[in-house]
């Protein structure tokens, strides 16, 4: 069973751009830059979300929906090391399927104030890790394209208001942020629980040779992929990271010639490929990046190229790891497989 979300009484569009500067549409016509200054008009960001909280009565928040830049560029690093994350989580360790971004940065995650406001901070530069932040019924804060950041509280912080005024923003009362989950407009599919009967159903999937990898999406946009065999599924189920959507997939294939054959002439894929020491590796990347992909998988033992089209190489079923209580809370919404179905 899942939680569903209820909107908050004020909500606030906070920004730097003059309301006197707006068209009759609502467009922004002013001279104002929609990157962040890294300086003074960021830190006044900062200090209206912690003045909002702090009217709230909000010290520690809730990350929700938290995701990272997925498309790969082989030999490039990403925008920022660490996806900006470095230092405000303890660090990651490599595992069998290579290096992970840092546990403490999942959905449901609690987190201080000061380490939400660092991710503010990285969203408005737009370089690395996004996410909501939120305290359940309470308090929400998402930030936009262009520097477009919205403040929800179940209070109307006349004092935070007046902060944020004489911070030079400008606050917006609104009647929802645009970044809010309504389960009416997600869709109507449930996600399956990924609980005791997912992880027992695998078993036999398994044996038949239907089921052998399992994808992992802990984070939007970063996924860990594991071979499936009866001896491992332990083993893999006390790994999953909390919330992850997980998907479940036929084993690779060793016919790597007949997996480069399936290369289309452009579009988005993901590689999944297998090397000689059994660690799984994958990357998502578009026709640019399809050379080196293809190099790489010609020196697999096993591989596989996924469409990321949307209805198109759908896996074999899906689900969602629940809380400990057995709780869904995640509000990922991942795209159901045929079996899925009905369920």
């Amino acid at each position: 069973m899942r939680q569903d979300v209820a909107m908050l009484a004020y909500v606030y569009r906070v920004t730097k751009y003059d309301p006197a500067d707006r068209d009759e549409h609502g467009r922004y016509t002013g001279m104002e830059d929609t990157d962040s200054d890294h300086g003074e008009v960021e830190a006044a960001y900062l200090q209206a979300v912690a003045a909002f909280a702090t009217e709230t009565g909000v010290d520690h928040l809730a990350i929700r929906e938290p995701g990272v830049p997925s498309l790969a560029h082989f030999g490039a690093e990403p925008p920022v090391d660490g996806y900006g994350l470095d230092g405000l989580f303890p660090p990651a360790l490599n595992t069998a399927e290579g290096p992970s971004l840092p546990p403490g940065f999942h959905d449901g995650a609690q987190v201080p104030l000061h380490t939400g406001l660092e991710l503010v901070r990285g969203m408005l530069r737009g370089n690395g890790a996004w996410c909501g932040l939120e305290v359940e019924d309470v308090f929400a804060v998402h930030v936009g394209w262009d520097q477009y950041l919205y403040v929800g509280s179940n209070r109307p912080c006349e004092e935070a208001l007046a902060r944020t005024c004489a911070l030079g923003l400008f606050p917006e009362r609104v009647t929802a942020s645009p970044y809010d989950f309504d389960s009416r407009t997600e869709g109507a599919h449930v996600p399956r629980p990924g609980d005791d009967g997912f992880w027992d159903g695998l078993g036999p999937a398994i044996v038949s040779g239907r089921a052998g990898v399992l994808e992992e999406t802990y984070v939007e946009g970063a996924t860990r992929w594991h071979l499936l065999t009866i001896d491992t599924i332990d083993t893999v189920r006390a790994g999953i990271a909390p919330r992850a959507r997980l998907a479940v997939r036929p084993p690779l294939s060793s016919d790597i010639d007949a997996v480069l054959a399936s290369f289309p002439a452009d579009g988005l894929v993901e590689g999944v490929w297998q090397d000689g020491d059994g660690r799984i590796h994958n990357a998502i990347c578009d026709e640019e990046a399809f050379p080196e992909l293809a190099s790489r998988i010609s020196a697999a033992s096993a591989a596989v190229l996924i469409s990321l089209y949307e209805g198109e190489d759908l896996p074999l079923y899906t689900a969602v790891m629940p809380d400990n209580d057995g709780v869904l809370r995640a509000r990922w919404r991942p795209e159901p497989a045929e079996a899925d179905q009905g369920e």
